[in-house]
């Protein structure tokens, strides 16, 4: 979210951020977001008592009221129910901690882990009635390295989700235009090369 707020401040960025809203009144986007000077609502889900589509509806309402024409999720943990998805078909955006469709749901960094993959990632994506499944926007990739933990994966990949974000709002909202990647955006294999392994793969 503050990505997305510092990325709004420069007047050439193709979006305003009108409003930042939340479930949880202990959201820190809620005061980071204040302290911007952007506007902030929070719909707490727990007056409703389990009722996701009234819920949902004075989300909704929210939204509408401030004008908003895209939403963008981020961190909002609760699975959205059909409502909320089709009243924002194609205009709401989610970003992810993989490279979907590998690992959607939670605990993605311990699950990239154990499954021993040697590149790691985020992904934004259009939201879609299925839980990380929609169309895929944009992605950026880190390589999982020799001794990684859960906790510096979880960081490096962070990293890379708060440029991916904006880059991709950006892109979405000028009509998916391809950027040309940047000089060092090549991603490559920081483990020594060993010519044992090397001979190997060529005398297969």
């Amino acid at each position: 979210m503050v990505a997305l707020l510092e990325a709004a401040r420069d007047p050439a960025f193709p979006a305003e951020i009108v409003l930042v809203l939340a479930n949880r009144p202990d959201a820190p986007g809620l005061r980071l977001a204040a302290a911007a000077g952007v506007p902030t609502e929070c719909v707490d889900h727990r007056p409703f008592k389990g009722d996701r589509a009234a819920h949902e509806a004075a989300i909704d309402a929210k939204l509408r009221g401030f004008g908003t024409a895209f939403v963008c999720l981020a961190g909002y943990m609760r699975l959205l129910t059909p409502f909320l998805v089709h009243a924002w078909r194609g205009a709401m955006l989610n970003i992810h901690p993989s490279l979907l469709p590998a690992f959607p749901g939670l605990h993605t960094h311990a699950r990239a882990l154990a499954a021993g993959v040697k590149l790691h990632g985020c992904t934004v994506h259009l939201v879609t009635d299925g839980m990380d499944e929609g169309p895929i926007l944009a992605q950026a990739a880190v390589p999982v390295l020799a001794g990684d933990t859960e906790d510096a994966l979880a960081a490096r990949v962070l990293v890379r989700e708060h440029a991916l974000y904006p880059a991709a709002l950006a892109g979405f909202l000028d009509g998916g235009a391809v950027r040309a990647p940047s000089a060092d955006a090549a991603l490559t294999n920081p483990l020594p090369w060993r010519a044992g392994i090397h001979k190997t793969n060529m005398n297969q």
